[in-house]
Order: C-alpha cells, then sequence, then structure tokens
C-alpha cells in the first residue's frame, strides 16, 4: 500500500492555491504569516486555508483527461495511437503493462487527502455550519474514491485513518460488500451535511442532492449480477428507493435539448459537475482531441461503427431490424442523439460538410493533416464547442465534465424498478427520457427480458461517452458479449467524376474479453509493496 508519510507537498499546493485567489488575503493571516513559516498546524486554525485544502480533495480523475478516457476501453471507440488502451481491448492488460485503467495511486492519494482532514478537522476553531458542509464534501469525495476503486478493482484496502511511522502498512483487501455499505453510509452522512444548492463562486461543491443520487448508483451497482449473483431482491429495493428519494427532491429535470445540456453550466439536468477555465490554465483540450483533421483537430477518439449500429433509426429499431434501413445512405433518420454525439461523413459541421471518403477527404487521410484522420470515419460531437472554429491549446472551450445527471437516476430506477418486476413504471421512466422535447423516439412497449435490454440499451445511448458503458457492462456480466466484437470502422468511397459514394463497413481491430477482466489487476508495484495484498483472479 502506498501511503503518504507527509503533507510537506500537499500543504505547499494549499498555499499555492491560495496564492491565486483574491480572497485569499482578507483576514490578514498570509500577510501576518511569512509564506515558508506556514505549518501544518496553521492550516488548522485558518478558514480559508483549511478550506484550500478541501478543494484538493475534489482533484479527483474526470472523463476529460486525455491519458485515461474511457470511452475507448469499451465498444464506444477507438483510441488513436496508443497501445496502451489497445492493450485493454485485447484483454492482454497484466498487473504490469495496465497503464489505460491505472488508478489505483490516483484514488488513494485522495482518500489519504481526505484522512488527514477527518483527523484534523473536529479541532479546527471555525464555526459550525461551515464545519458540517466542509465534513459532508470530503466524506461524499472519499466515498466517491472507494466507489470507483471498488468499480475496477473489486474489494479494495478501506483506509480511514492516516498511517504513522511504525504503523503496520501492509493491510487485506476488503469484500466488495464491505467497502460499498462504507461508502454507502459516508453519503448517508455527507447527504446530511450538505446544502442542496450553492450560489456564486460555491457553485460546483457537491450537494445533498450529489450524495443521494451518487449512493443510488452505488446501490444499484451492488445489486447487480456482478455483485450480487444470487440476485437478492431487498438489494434491488434498496437501489430503488435511493434513487426514488432523489426523484422526489423535485429539484432536477431534464433539460429539453440534449446536445446543449451537456455545454451548458449548472443546467437543472446537471446534479454533479466539474466547472473548467481553460482561458485561464489549460485544464482539458477535448475540443483540439476530439475535433476532425480537417478543422485543426488531432481525431484522437474515434466512435466505432458498432456503437453507430446501436443507435435506432427513427422507427425505434436498430438498423439491423429496420426495413426501411438503407445501408448505403446510413446516416439518415436516425435517434437524433446520434446527430447530436456523431460526427460521421456528410453531417453539417461548423459552416461545411464533414468529408470522411476516400479519395480526398478533408476529414480523411488524404485530407488536412492527414496522420490525424480517424480511423473508423466517426468522431465525438458530443461534448464539443462548436462556437470554436479551429481548435488549439490557446483556443479551447471550457466544456463542464458532468459526474452525475438527471437522466441517470432516471435509468437507474427503471433498471432497480424492473428487478422488482414494477415494469409499468419501469418503461414510462425510459420513456420519459425517449420524450425528451429534441429527441421525442418512439414508447418501449416491450416486457420480460425483452425489457431488460430495451432498458440496458437505453443506457447504452443516452449516457454514451460519460464513462457509464465500461462499468455498466461488467455489473451486467453482459462484456464477454459486447467486448468480444471485433471493432468495426465505415470506409467511404466516393467517385470523383459522378460523386456517388459507397459504404462499407469492415472489421480493423480484433478486439477479446476474458472472464477475469471483469476485474482488472491491481498494479504489480503494489502488490510488491504490500505481502497482504491479494491479485485479483487469472492475473
Amino acid at each position: 500500500m502506498k501511503i503518504s508519510l507527509t503533507t510537506t507537498r500537499l500543504f505547499r499546493s494549499v498555499i499555492f492555491l491560495l496564492l491565486l485567489t483574491q480572497s485569499a488575503c482578507d483576514d490578514g493571516f498570509l500577510e501576518r504569516q511569512p509564506l515558508d513559516k506556514i505549518s501544518e498546524a496553521d492550516v488548522w486554525k485558518d478558514e480559508k486555508l483549511i478550506e484550500a485544502f478541501v478543494n484538493t480533495c475534489y482533484n479527483v480523475r474526470h472523463g476529460f483527461l486525455v491519458d485515461y478516457y474511457m470511452m475507448p476501453l469499451s465498444d464506444e471507440a477507438y483510441r488513436r495511437a496508443r497501445e496502451t488502451f489497445h492493450l485493454v481491448n485485447r484483454g492482454e492488460i497484466t498487473p504490469v503493462n495496465n497503464v489505460a485503467l491505472d488508478h489505483w495511486s490516483s484514488f488513494y492519494n485522495i482518500i489519504t487527502n481526505c484522512n488527514i482532514f477527518f483527523q484534523n478537522i473536529e479541532q479546527a476553531p471555525i464555526g459550525q455550519e461551515v464545519k458540517n458542509r466542509m465534513i459532508g464534501e470530503v466524506s461524499f469525495l472519499r466515498a466517491y474514491a472507494y466507489f470507483r476503486l471498488i468499480g475496477l478493482y473489486g474489494g479494495v484496502p478501506l483506509i480511514k485513518d492516516v498511517f504513522k511511522l511504525g504503523d503496520n502498512f501492509a493491510v487485506v483487501r476488503n469484500s466488495y460488500e464491505e467497502c460499498s455499505n462504507f461508502i454507502v453510509s459516508e453519503l448517508s452522512k455527507a447527504q446530511s451535511l450538505l446544502p442542496l444548492s450553492y450560489t456564486g463562486s460555491n457553485q460546483g461543491r457537491v450537494t445533498k442532492g450529489a450524495a443521494m443520487a451518487l449512493k443510488a448508483r452505488v446501490l444499484l451497482y451492488a445489486a447487480s449480477p456482478l455483485n450480487n449473483p444470487e440476485n437478492k431482491a431487498e438489494k434491488w429495493q434498496k437501489a430503488a428507493q435511493a434513487a426514488k428519494e432523489v426523484m422526489d427532491l423535485g429539484i432536477y429535470q431534464l433539460q429539453p435539448n440534449y446536445k446543449a445540456l451537456f455545454i451548458t453550466p449548472f443546467n437543472s439536468e446537471v446534479i454533479w459537475s466539474r466547472q473548467f477555465k481553460n482561458n485561464l490554465k489549460v485544464e482539458h483540450q477535448i475540443d483540439l482531441h476530439f475535433y476532425p483533421n480537417g478543422s485543426g483537430g488531432y481525431g484522437q477518439v474515434n466512435p466505432l461503427h458498432n456503437l453507430v449500429d446501436a443507435f435506432e433509426t427513427k422507427s425505434g429499431k436498430l438498423p439491423a431490424e429496420d426495413p426501411a434501413y438503407n445501408p448505403q445512405n446510413p446516416y439518415a433518420n436516425r435517434d437524433p442523439r446520434f446527430y447530436d454525439c456523431i460526427l460521421y461523413d456528410g453531417a453539417k459541421w461548423l459552416d461545411r460538410e464533414l468529408g470522411s471518403y476516400l479519395p480526398g477527404g478533408l476529414d480523411s487521410s488524404e485530407g488536412i493533416e492527414g496522420w490525424n484522420a480517424s480511423f473508423t470515419s466517426y468522431s465525438v460531437r458530443k461534448f464539443v464547442d462548436e462556437s470554436i472554429r479551429r481548435p488549439s491549446v490557446t483556443n479551447l472551450g471550457n466544456t463542464p465534465w458532468i459526474f452525475i445527471r438527471y437522466a441517470e437516476v432516471l435509468l437507474n430506477y427503471a433498471e432497480a424498478l424492473y428487478q422488482l418486476g414494477d415494469e409499468t413504471k419501469a418503461r414510462e421512466l425510459v420513456n420519459l427520457i425517449r420524450s425528451r422535447e429534441s429527441v421525442k423516439m418512439p414508447a418501449l412497449t416491450e416486457s420480460g427480458s425483452a425489457l431488460l435490454k430495451r432498458i440496458q440499451h437505453e443506457r447504452q445511448i443516452e449516457l454514451v461517452f460519460e464513462e457509464h458503458r465500461f462499468f455498466d457492462v461488467r455489473r451486467w456480466k453482459i462484456a464477454m458479449e459486447t467486448d468480444n466484437e471485433d471493432a468495426k470502422k465505415m470506409v467511404i468511397t466516393r467517385n470523383a467524376a459522378t460523386g456517388q459514394k459507397t459504404y462499407k463497413v469492415e472489421v480493423f481491430q480484433p478486439r477479446a474479453f476474458q472472464e477475469r477482466n471483469y476485474l482488472i489487476p491491481i498494479p504489480q508495484t503494489e502488490i510488491e509493496r504490500n505481502s497482504q495484498l491479494q491479485q485479483n483472479p487469472g492475473y
């Protein structure tokens, strides 16, 4: 177990953070105390320093981190020029080479910081209201870190205190259920301490609703086949009740415009998000990385044709099941979310039409900076700020990363209700999402196992690219099917004389998933540090 024994570097970061804020010196603390003389004890006597410390606990990994995109690690997309991602796609990760999914140290660092906070906060001479809010925030953030760890590794060591010199660092793994129960208890505590909302500069902090919504997700995962092989109904009941309690708050609602909700900060569908100010400091570069090469982008994440085939036609049928679907006009009359999420050949894009065709397409390997062309002929449209005409490191949007939104809560509730036998209400919830003003897809009518597949499919489409698919196919125990399907691309050929295009689907990357891959390996370096830490089976 890699545990930090000193917080010196962390506190230096806290001080640096304070120097960047205009309000840092309001109470004169930094004016009274030389910067190189501020001790750890000083931090826990000053409200602004404590709050800056809490802010460091928010540095959890988000979905726009270029080295840790989750989209290409499922059947959603392909990551260009990153062999570490391809090892996951081929089922070849080991405790040594698993770089793309190496989240162990990152989340345990968050947990360590949270534990330091809990060790010191009770004695801090600050107002109880502010103290309670901070305790709620840090309880939430520690719970979130543990939740991400158990989603990847299964049960992990529950470290609740700060290690001291002389302590025994050899700790065993707790079970998934023990970890999940602890996470739920922490979120319940956070729920009781956090406000429903914030104003001004505090917007973006976690709220009571965020704690409740994350708890609903945690309980859903705990009830799912991977973690509930006996299919105990009481686990589904807890998941359903937690999701319903979020709905009963009455403060969240679906946004009418699907595309706009992802680039509109703090809209009523967002429950927890991270904001960015790329004009001040480059914190993500999704516009640069997602834009097609013909518009100056790097085309780093390429949606698979497998995913494109998962978007229904306007009739509510999959293309393979719709007799009206024309494979030589493959993008006509599709679910409106397809057009919001995927850039495809012929799409209206900025002030032009996207061209992924050969020969000569502007967005093909023969186009501008062809080495950045998509391998699949598709690019990610969801999230990008289309007011930017040509992205660069100095010209980036500030799209927020949404950790939790209301549509997910509805889908969580629908899934739990289905498992409890309430198919009518489950259909109603999914159809509410499908009836979004900018979507308007036909209502579901299925029942039985067919309804479960439609609920799972709706989740695949509605939450695409939002870091759900990787975990969903594992908790449902269907990854042996979904992630063993080879990756497909679209090859478009254009007749230069007539302008006629032909479309052909081809396999371009063999993929493999083994039973052991339902959990990822613990890094070998951690196994070597801790003799009590058992590796996951098969690694």
